[in-house]
């Protein structure tokens, strides 16, 4: 797939890092062609709205997602291992994608909403196989969204290893791993879980 533009993805930067920092109301289009160091032409030439900055933005998470799903299906630790893992903020692109998404859907931004649902379905439905059932699903989900509401509590770039307290790390959170994985395995020669729970 060839790479976008390196103007559309500075835009798309510029407008992801106002979104984190600042949020919705921040994000205008002006705001947007200044922080990426283009003009307000240059902008719309690549996003003629801020609807359309949002579907980029979007776009860009379902992307991410995609690699990101291809690393959870190849982990030697299974997916559920994977997603609690990864459920640790690192203040990577998918990160800061989802941050920025979550930001435009507590502003109301219907496509950010939609998104974000369809990204967490995706998730749900490679982790589905692997567990016993629906609850068992909604375990591994659930505690990974309080992993990743914690871990960004005390999140810092500057000092990742600063959530201590909020989450378990380190051997604290390979036990969890494994408990969580203990109690929500499908049985050997089980139907996967039905998502029609």
């Amino acid at each position: 797939m060839p790479r976008p533009p390196l103007a559309r993805e500075r835009v798309m930067d510029a407008y992801e890092s106002i979104l984190i920092d600042e949020g919705g109301r921040a994000a205008t289009l002006d705001a947007v062609a200044r922080t990426a160091g283009v003009s307000k032409g240059g902008l719309l030439y690549h996003f003629a709205s801020k609807d359309e900055l949002a579907a980029g933005l979007v776009a860009r998470l379902e992307a991410l997602t995609d690699d990101d799903l291809l690393r959870m299906k190849a982990d030697s630790e299974g997916p559920v291992a994977y997603y609690v893992r990864t459920s640790v903020m690192e203040d990577d692109a998918l990160d800061r994608a989802l941050i920025a998404t979550t930001r435009l859907a507590q502003g109301g931004s219907v496509i950010a909403a939609a998104g974000l649902r369809e990204v967490r379905r995706r998730w749900a439905d490679a982790i589905r196989p692997h567990v016993r059932d629906e609850a068992a699903l909604d375990l591994v989900m659930l505690l990974s969204d309080g992993l990743y509401f914690n871990n960004s509590l005390a999140f810092d770039p500057a000092d990742p290893h600063g959530a201590d307290g909020f989450v378990p790390t380190g051997e604290g959170l390979e036990r969890l791993i494994r408990l969580v994985t203990q109690m929500t395995r499908a049985p050997k020669g089980s139907e996967p879980a039905s998502s029609e729970a």
